[in-house]
């Protein structure tokens, strides 16, 4: 029996793998926090921290393949593929809200799956940008943004694909909809109120002459 010999062979692999794992996990959590501090810098509309702080999270995510390149298994764990959604929702609501050509899969370096999911849940964050944008007035802006979010929601429901092959899709979908459905609402409404204190005025004005 030569079970020491095994013995150590299977430890150094585990010992190996391990490692490994604990690296990722720390390198997924340092991309979703460099990712998601770069959506508030684009909320506060800090262009250039917001664009220094994408390119961080690049090179995490660059570091988060390569160190995994030998672990297969642990890359497709699922932990990496959250934290390279963020990579993508990031990059998403930056190149929308400065109206910049959206990066495609290949220029992140994520899978189609991914890249989907990612560009389905940056819709939460430029709802959240444009009702900011709604605040000070801007309607017109807000009505580009609802475009934007209409033109993602229907390349999203188009992508009909077994479950296994786009990690969870139609869940974010389905949540898009109900993202669009409420800020289609307060854009009309906002729409609205702009018309008739438009009209007030007006009235005022004859009045008052």
């Amino acid at each position: 029996m030569n079970l020491d010999h095994v013995e150590g062979l299977v430890r150094q692999e585990l010992e190996a793998k391990h490692a490994a794992r604990e690296a990722a996990l720390l390198q997924s959590r340092t991309l979703e926090r460099t990712c998601a501090n770069a959506i508030r810098a684009v909320h506060r509309q800090e262009w250039e921290t917001a664009r220094g702080l994408l390119d961080e999270a690049r090179a995490s995510c660059l570091a988060l393949r390569q160190a995994l390149q030998d672990h297969p298994d642990l890359y497709y764990a699922g932990y990496v593929q959250d934290a390279e959604k963020e990579y993508v929702e990031a990059s998403v609501t930056y190149a929308t809200v400065r109206g910049e050509r959206l990066p495609t899969p290949a220029d992140l370096g994520v899978s189609a799956a991914v890249y989907l999911n990612g560009l389905g849940e940056a819709v939460g964050e430029l709802r959240r940008y444009l009702l900011d944008r709604l605040r000070l007035d801007e309607l017109v802006e807000g009505e580009t943004l609802l475009s934007h979010m209409d033109d993602i929601y229907s390349l999203l429901v188009t992508v009909d694909y077994p479950d296994a092959l786009i990690g969870g899709l139609r869940r974010t979908t389905d949540t898009v909809r109900s993202i669009l459905e409420k800020t289609r609402g307060d854009l009309t409404l906002a729409v609205r109120q702009r018309r008739l204190q438009a009209a007030l005025a007006r009235l005022e004005d004859r009045l008052g002459s």
